[in-house]
C-alpha cells in the first residue's frame, strides 16, 4: 500500500505524465494480478477430486481461493 501511496504522490507532482505512469503501473499490476488468478484455477482444477479432499478443498471453492491468491482477503 505504501507504494499506492507513493506512485499517487509522484503522480500528483508530474502531471499528466505521472498520471500516465501510473496508469500504466495499476493496469500491469491487475495484469499479474489476473495471471496468478489463472494459474490457481488451471491448477486447483488439474487436481483430482481425491487430492482437493485431501487438502480440504471442494470445487466450488476454487474461484474464492483463487481470487484469494490473487487479491487477498
Amino acid at each position: 500500500m505504501a507504494a499506492i501511496a507513493q506512485t499517487h504522490n509522484a503522480a500528483a507532482s508530474l502531471g499528466f505524465a505521472g498520471r500516465l505512469m501510473a496508469a500504466i503501473q495499476r493496469m500491469q499490476e491487475n495484469r499479474a494480478r489476473r495471471a496468478i488468478y489463472r494459474q490457481t484455477v488451471r491448477e486447483l482444477n488439474a487436481l483430482t477430486n481425491r487430492d482437493l479432499a485431501d487438502l480440504g478443498i471442494n470445487r466450488t471453492m476454487i474461484a474464492r481461493l483463487a481470487r484469494e491468491a490473487a487479491w487477498g482477503k
